[in-house]
């Protein structure tokens, strides 16, 4: 008898141990969804992010990754800036791209814009701040990227960018999600 009872001391040692672990993993992850709401407040929030900007981030415990391409180094620096600020937040590794100056890549800026937003249907997700179809260009190629509601809504979007004149190619990246 006293051998189970030593047994059930160690088992009750044993989970006492690991408990806090557990209550730890489940914090770090509540502060990191925490952390993961505010990045996405503040770089939605920034004051040039545009339609022609495309951010993305990862949180990884303590440390935010910032990616993806912007028309204005502004953008860049104000998104590192405004993700340092948020509590809990102890590292920042910026990996944002600025575009490079273009007139052309202006040009195409533009008329993807006017191709895909004129679109009955396709003209509703232009209606937010920050309109959710993404138009990436670099040295005249296209990249969608944003969230639309269908299939077919994410087709018309690469269908119209397609026929937009200096065009040279258009990866389609917008992801659906009703």
């Amino acid at each position: 008898m006293y051998k189970h009872l030593a047994g059930t001391s160690l088992l009750l040692i044993a989970t006492s141990l690991a408990w806090p672990q557990a209550s730890d993993r489940q914090a770090s992850q509540k502060a990191e969804a925490r952390i993961a709401r505010e990045v996405r407040h503040e770089l939605v929030m920034l004051p040039y992010y545009s339609v022609f900007d495309d951010l993305a981030y990862k949180v990884d415990g303590y440390t935010v990754t910032l990616e993806g391409q912007v028309t204005r180094p502004t953008v860049k620096s104000d998104a590192e800036k405004a993700v340092k600020k948020i509590e809990g937040v102890e590292r920042v590794v910026n990996h944002i791209e600025v575009l490079p100056l273009s007139p052309n890549d202006d040009q195409i800026r533009r008329a993807v814009y006017r191709a895909i937003y004129s679109q009955p249907g396709l003209d509703l997700y232009s209606l937010r701040a920050v309109p959710t179809i993404h138009i990436i260009v670099k040295n005249g190629n296209v990249t969608l990227t944003g969230a639309v509601a269908n299939q077919g809504d994410k087709d018309r979007a690469g269908i119209a960018a397609k026929g937009v004149s200096g065009v040279f190619s258009v990866t389609n990246n917008i992801q659906v999600s009703p």
